[in-house]
């Protein structure tokens, strides 16, 4: 029985799931972002006593055919942005409706319509925290940032950046240092 779970967006959502299954003696066959398949049907009363645990987590089961798309469009989003490295050979709405198998249009206005912004859009606000993570905890250059993140050059992630967060990626990372060694109020 496959059953798609709200905020499942990291590894650690993952481990929590799979905990969760665990302990109502469930067995999974597979897990992925926002989707876990678990071996045989599942009564009623276990999958609301699952939804309980999974709620006390932040997360929670799915069973609108909308959002289940919604969530899986995040699902993707999340692991192109967060989780591969590798460059995809197709721009981001290609892979989007190539992995989903809907066309980029009908899952735009479907994102649209549940989340308020644009598949764009939300694209763009993970890629700038990732280039926030990374100029935080990283030693990168922004010009490796932008060719890791895909962006076309130094001053277009410089503008989006600037657009999102109201900061420069330069004054941000001397904000953190400043903030790291305490000299935040001088």
């Amino acid at each position: 029985m496959k059953v798609c779970i709200k905020y499942m967006v990291s590894l650690r959502c993952k481990k929590v799931v799979l905990l969760e299954l665990e302990k109502l003696g469930l067995t999974c066959n597979s897990i992925d972002l926002g989707m876990v398949d678990i071996e045989g049907d599942i009564s009623t009363e276990v999958l609301e006593t699952l939804n309980t645990n999974l709620k006390e987590w932040g997360l929670e089961l799915l069973d609108d055919k909308k959002k289940i798309l919604v969530e899986k469009i995040i699902a993707v989003v999340i692991e192109l942005i967060h989780l591969s490295d590798e460059v995809p050979k197709v721009n981001n709405s290609d892979y989007i409706s190539e992995r989903l198998g809907y066309s980029y249009t009908y899952l735009s206005n479907l994102f649209a319509e549940v989340e308020g912004i644009t598949i764009q859009k939300y694209i763009i606000l993970h890629k700038i925290e990732k280039v926030k993570e990374l100029l935080m905890y990283g030693d990168l250059t922004l010009s490796e940032i932008a060719y890791k993140l895909h962006y076309s050059s130094v001053a277009h992630i410089s503008n989006q950046f600037k657009n999102v967060t109201g900061l420069s990626p330069t004054n941000f990372k001397k904000m953190n240092i400043m903030r790291k060694n305490g000299l935040e109020d001088i």
